[in-house]
């Protein structure tokens, strides 16, 4: 009888941000306790928008969190898609209004972390929730392995923890990942985004995803996370500016971004329906960051060690596809091991299981991001019109033809309506 058939398993998460929560409560929800270790001394609600496609919502709401989502979130109507010159190029309805099952919702990022973290702590239980504990690497022999840990505040050392199980959901910078590959770099290709949000009035429908423009020439993402944010029925407007240059220096992370490093670029974007250097200057908070990722590795799975989310498949911020990602990879390990624990076999088996099912599929989507986003719509009329106003969208290309990009797209990455009917 091995050591995991005599006795309960110690899981341990690295991380607690979304890929490591909700494979927490994943594991919870079959009946299986693990103990996560989250760097930050003090959980807070920090950051900017996120977007929950439906196959995000689909893993959130089998954890029962799509009420409280929905409640502070907004539901998208549809996506919008124009060119610099504030163009109608392309519209397709989003969500339930597709004929999904689940909606899509904007919704601050923080508020999503605090959700899944307050629902860790009430269903693991506090004791479970190890806060203020950064992970500086993790050694294994043939029956266990062991994490060694420092505070995230100060640095100075804790107790290291053993566990049968590790898996690191601590990021693209992940420490544990670094182990396995101490010479891997982020991969830059010279674009550098700035994110912020904005208290302003209902753009289009209120409800409107949109993407301005193009990386060639300078891009904007718009979406609303919040609704009424004050007596005026403002909302809470998230906005991300995106350019790739040839020869620039890569952002910092995470760092107070300045109106001007990029306001020229947007400078005559005022259109009908919005002004956008108004909406940029006007934003309650600004910050930059460089548009990495990193190569698909041949390998997730090291003896008892596992990556998850942004420390497995690192992939660009477009589509809004790596918390659904990092979700999947949480459910589906969550269901290995479930499994392992009820037949009374090696955990390390649920491991190999889990990268078999997630590695290939992820790295197909961060090929994809790269090459073939959901913007790739924008940079294609660019190309046809020659970067230039238009008469009509229809001179340059059909909706049908543009349809088939969106839906593509969404057959990648896992959320076509089709697959997530079945």
């Amino acid at each position: 009888m091995t050591l995991f058939m005599s006795r309960v398993p110690q899981i341990a998460v690295v991380g607690g941000g979304i890929a490591g929560l909700g494979f927490a409560l994943a594991l919870h929800q079959r009946g299986v306790a693990c103990d996560v270790y989250e760097s930050v001394p003090e959980v807070r609600e920090l950051g900017v928008g996120i977007t929950l496609l439906p196959h995000a919502m689909r893993e959130l709401a089998s954890l029962g969190l799509q009420g409280e989502l929905e409640a502070v979130g907004i539901e998208n109507l549809e996506s919008v898609f124009f060119n610099r010159y504030g163009q109608f190029i392309y519209r397709e309805p989003r969500g339930r209004h597709a004929g999904y099952p689940l909606p899509e919702v904007g919704i601050h990022r923080g508020k999503l972390h605090s959700i899944l973290f307050d629902a860790a702590v009430q269903r693991l239980g506090a004791n479970r929730i190890h806060t203020n504990h950064r992970c500086t690497g993790v050694t294994q022999g043939s029956a266990s392995a062991t994490l060694h840990f420092v505070q995230g505040k100060d640095g100075a050392p804790l107790p290291s923890v053993p566990a049968d199980v590790v898996v690191a959901c601590d990021g693209i910078h992940s420490a544990v990942r670094r182990q396995f590959y101490p010479d891997e770099q982020v991969a830059f290709a010279g674009i550098n985004t700035w994110r912020g949000v904005t208290r302003h009035s209902p753009i289009l429908t209120g409800k409107t995803y949109m993407r301005v423009g193009s990386i060639k020439t300078g891009k904007m993402v718009i979406y609303p996370i919040v609704d009424n944010i004050d007596a005026d029925g403002n909302q809470l407007i998230n906005w991300m500016a995106e350019i790739e240059g040839s020869s620039v220096s890569m952002n910092d992370w995470n760092r107070g971004g300045k109106v001007d490093d990029f306001i020229s670029l947007f400078a005559d974007w005022k259109f009908d329906w919005l002004d956008v250097p108004a909406l940029i200057r006007n934003a309650d908070q600004i910050l930059e960051y460089p548009m990495v990722d990193k190569d698909p590795i041949a390998q997730w799975t090291f003896g008892r060690v596992t990556l998850m989310g942004d420390a497995a498949h690192p992939m660009y911020p477009r589509g809004s596809n790596g918390s659904a990602q990092a979700l999947v990879d949480g459910r589906t390990l969550a269901d290995e091991l479930a499994s392992a624990l009820a037949r009374q076999t090696d955990p390390v088996m649920a491991l190999q299981a889990y990268e078999g099912k997630r590695r290939e599929v992820t790295a197909r989507i961060v090929q994809t991001n790269r090459s073939m986003p959901p913007d790739f719509i924008n940079i294609r009329v660019d190309e046809l019109s020659g970067d230039k106003p238009f008469r009509h969208i229809d001179d340059l290309i059909s909706q049908a033809e543009l349809r088939e990009m969106s839906d593509s797209y969404k057959r990648v990455a896992g959320f076509s309506l089709e697959a997530l009917k079945t």
